[in-house]
């Protein structure tokens, strides 16, 4: 995903190559922890997910959703958001039983950023971008969910593959985010720049991994 999104990220920000870095720590870091069961792969795990959506806060979120007290200033955005996961980072180690809670709390605003979004836009690319996204989502926070409460039951049954559904969906969950949020910043940032949703391997098959391909409309806003 990197590499698709070498030409997006040259324009807008090469943060978004941390971002993808960041991804691919997370999947390191869960396959450590769910091969330990260990304390340590648990926090190396839920830190690297926080860090990612930071540096997706950082990157994309519209200067319309910044606090007020911030002016629309994306350095000083880009602080706020390092000092608060610093702090985050700090309290995970306090409680870590509520870091998993804490995690999928924040997709709460991240739901309410492209509600909103979603209401403003006639892009059909975007909305379809949401609904997949938000769909995925809810699919795998539904199997989290179940197989966080309901987990005696699922044992008396035989039946224990639903954490491993809820990584796979998340995990195809996450790019789709990305590029959503991509589109959405782009619509404020590169207002001169035409962005097109490409799948890879190929844009005709039902399911892909999303990434965006760029152009100059060199026309005047």
């Amino acid at each position: 995903m990197m590499f698709l999104m070498h030409p997006y990220a040259q324009k807008r920000s090469r943060c978004v190559y941390v971002i993808c870095v960041l991804f691919m720590i997370i999947g390191l870091f869960s396959m450590y922890f769910h091969m330990t069961l260990s304390f340590l792969g648990q926090l190396l795990d839920e830190i690297s997910i926080l860090w990612m959506l930071a540096g997706g806060y950082g990157v994309w979120l519209p200067r319309c959703y910044f606090p007020t007290f911030l002016g629309g200033n994306r350095p000083q955005f880009i602080f706020l958001v390092v000092i608060t996961t610093m702090i985050s980072t700090f309290l995970s180690f306090l409680r870590p039983t509520v870091n998993a809670y804490a995690l999928n709390s924040i997709a709460v605003h991240i739901l309410y950023i492209v509600f909103q979004e979603y209401k403003k836009t006639n892009n059909k690319e975007l909305r379809h971008l949401i609904e997949v996204s938000v769909v995925l989502w809810a699919f795998a926070l539904t199997s989290w969910i179940c197989d966080r409460f309901l987990c005696s039951f699922w044992q008396r049954i035989n039946f224990f593959y639903l954490h491993s559904i809820w990584h796979v969906l998340i995990s195809i969950t996450f790019p789709y985010g990305m590029v959503t949020m991509a589109l959405v910043d782009a619509r404020y940032e590169m207002t001169d720049q035409t962005l097109k949703v490409r799948y890879w391997p190929r844009d005709t098959w039902p399911m892909g991994l999303p990434y965006v391909e760029i152009s100059d409309d060199h026309k005047n806003c």
